[in-house]
Parts: structure tokens; sequence; C-alpha cells
């Protein structure tokens, strides 16, 4: 007898998976991706591009395509004018807060993976109040919490009482957790989240399953309508984001930019923030880096996104070098992180207690990341965002 294993479809839901059947937006999406061919564009065609006011999905893929590579001086030159038009010279300073590395996901890239050997840890209310009073004392105004993807280790409540004692010592909470039902949304927006980020990871459904091997974050479609279920349980903003270098990372980044952009449609109040995160080595394997995706290709999507939506926050994370983060302030991005920790309750201890989900690149504080923002004429704001 042979013993066969089979696998989840990763393209249908699971029972207690919410389905949006209003929304088409995925099929949108994938449709424009699968028509996308970057080598039919020429120059003339990113010429055109940048000579408009208004761009759509063709000038967005132009400026996406190989033959921008040759236009990328005068991309950054109007993405920096477009930057400085609707941001100012004002650059966001966040931290974020890991407060628990459980995950039930088999993620071949990850970290956190379950199958990884590390050191798990989830923090209780008390620690994670100790490190948000060290957070705090940075003068830090806005925080983004984070969890492996384990509802078991991780719950909706456990995250909720995270927001509550969040809102204590900060004006804006975000939340990058497993993605949730709308209701589940609803609660966390009442416990004080403004805004939600999820990576797609990426947008090609066939690469998606072979890196995702179980879990629920295997299930493609769930995934791609965790930034509209957000904003239907409230949130005010929504972050979206393909990690460059697992598939293509030209149609990744149309993907990307083509989501945000039909969901802004359809829901115009929402805040629109994009990541632009690079694949980084993980404890275990220090051999994973970005395919074809080099700081000259990172600029050219950081552009392009400020060229197709201007009003976007584009956010440059310590994945990156020092270099080339205070390079890009100003320019494209809009939004950087600062005094990071990818490990569990190293904010409050010189000592985590548990292990890091990847390698930063960018080690600097919150005070040298203010620094280095000033010395560049700009200026560092740690919240923007007023009550009333």
């Amino acid at each position: 007898m042979t013993n066969t294993t089979t696998k989840t479809d990763h393209m249908v839901y699971l029972k207690d998976m919410e389905v949006l059947s209003d929304s088409n937006i995925m099929e949108q999406v994938l449709e424009a991706v699968q028509c996308y061919d970057d080598t039919l564009y020429t120059a003339e065609d990113v010429k055109n591009a940048l000579a408009k006011e208004n761009r759509g999905f063709k000038e967005f893929q132009a400026l996406l395509s190989p033959a921008a590579e040759p236009f990328l001086e005068e991309m950054a030159q109007k993405a920096q004018s477009e930057t400085l038009k609707h941001f100012g010279n004002s650059i966001s300073i966040f931290t974020p807060l890991y407060i628990s590395n459980y995950c039930e996901n088999h993620c071949v890239y990850c970290g956190f993976n379950c199958r990884n050997a590390i050191r798990r840890a989830k923090l209780d209310i008390n620690a994670i109040e100790q490190e948000m009073q060290s957070i705090s004392k940075t003068g830090l105004e806005e925080i983004l919490i984070l969890t492996g993807e384990s509802r078991i280790h991780s719950d909706v409540k456990y995250i909720g009482e995270a927001c509550k004692m969040a809102k204590k010592y900060f004006k804006m909470v975000g939340i990058e957790v497993y993605p949730m039902n709308t209701e589940e949304y609803a609660y966390l927006h009442q416990c004080g989240v403004d805004y939600v980020t999820v990576f797609q990871e990426t947008y090609n459904s066939d690469k998606y399953e072979t890196l995702h091997i179980s879990g629920h974050k295997r299930i493609f479609p769930y995934r791609f309508y965790a930034q509209e279920r957000a904003l239907r349980g409230g949130m005010r903003g929504v972050a979206f984001a393909a990690l460059l270098g697992l598939h293509d990372f030209r149609k990744d980044a149309f993907a990307t930019g083509a989501h945000a952009y039909l969901l802004q449609r359809k829901y115009p109040h929402a805040e629109i923030s994009f990541s632009c995160p690079r694949l980084r080595p993980i404890i275990n394997n220090g051999t994973i880096h970005p395919k074809d995706v080099g700081e000259k290709q990172l600029l050219q999507v950081m552009t392009a996104y400020r060229l197709f939506m201007p009003f976007a926050n584009i956010t440059i994370s310590t994945r990156e070098s020092a270099v080339f983060r205070d390079h890009v302030i100003g320019l494209a991005a809009t939004k950087i992180s600062a005094g990071v920790s990818t490990g569990i309750g190293s904010h409050s201890s010189e000592k985590s207690q548990g292990d890091d989900q990847f390698e930063i690149a960018d080690n600097r504080s919150v005070e040298e990341v203010a620094e280095a923002i000033k010395a560049r004429g700009l200026q560092p704001v740690m919240n923007d965002y007023v009550y009333i």
C-alpha cells in the first residue's frame, strides 16, 4: 500500500473563514497580472508614463518594466516632487513590537514557521506593558504590534488586550497579525487599532502554494481579502506588500499596487500604505536572499508606487541598510521604523525571550534615525493624526 498525503487546496476557504461573496477584486488583480508582460514596454512607453499627471495600470506597468531602468533618475526626481507635494518634508517614525513568535504555518522563507527550531515565547500583559513603557520613553507615538500566526497562542482577545494597553502609551496603533474575519477586525478596532498590515508575500497563486506548505496561511484568497475585511470592520487604514524576491518582483509589485488601487476606489476613505520588504536571512537558513532584487530594483518599485498612487504612505523597514533607508526617505518613502527588534521582549531587556523573525540590517536607535532625518533637511514626526 502506498501512503499519500492530501494537501489542503490553497484556493479553497476553510470552514472558519469569512467569504466576501460580493467582492471580485482578487479576480480583477489576478487577471491584470496575467496580462502583464513587462518585456513589451519600450522607452517611449516610459516617457509617456512620466509625462502624465495621472497614471493608470498601463503607465504603472511601464514604470515597473525593464525599459524604465535607464529612467530611474527621472523617476526619482518626479517621485520626490510628488512626495513633497502631498507629504511636505515630514517623515513618520514608528517601531514594531513582537509580542509572540508562536506560529501554526509552515512557510519556507519565514523564521517563525512552525517547523523551524527556534526559542518560542509569548509575552503576558505585564511584560507587554513593560515593553511599551520602554518604547514610549524614546518619544515614539506610533507602534505596530506583531505576532506569529497562531490563533492558539495569540487569540483575538490576547491581541485586543495588547492593543488596549498600547492606547495608554501611543496615539497610533497598527497590527500585523494573522488575517481575521470582519467582526474580529471590528473588535480590534474597538480595542484601539487604527490600521492593519498584511503581506500577501506573492500574488502568483501557484508559487504561493509551493511556499506555504500548511496552516491557515496556505489559503490564498482568504489572505488576499484581509484588507477589505479590515476596512469593513472599521479600520482607518490598510497596508499592502509583497515580499520581493519570492517570485517575479515586477509582477508582484504591480499586483500589490493594483490591489491597493482597486480597494481604494471601492473604499475612498481608506488610508493606503505600501511596504517594500525584501527577503532577509532567517535563523537556521542564512541562504535566503532576494532573487534579482537589488537596491536599484527596489528603488524602481518604490518610485513607481509613488508615481502611481501619490497619496499613499510608503514604509521603508530595517530589512534595508541605513544608507539606503536614508537615501529614500523624502524621495519616495514617508515612513521609517526605528529602534527595531524582531525578537520577543527585547525592548525592556538586554536579552530577548524568543528568537527573531529575520535579521535586520539597520540597528539604529530612534534618536539616531531622527537625527539622520534632520540631516537630510526633513522633519521627523512621531504622530501625524489628531483625534477630535
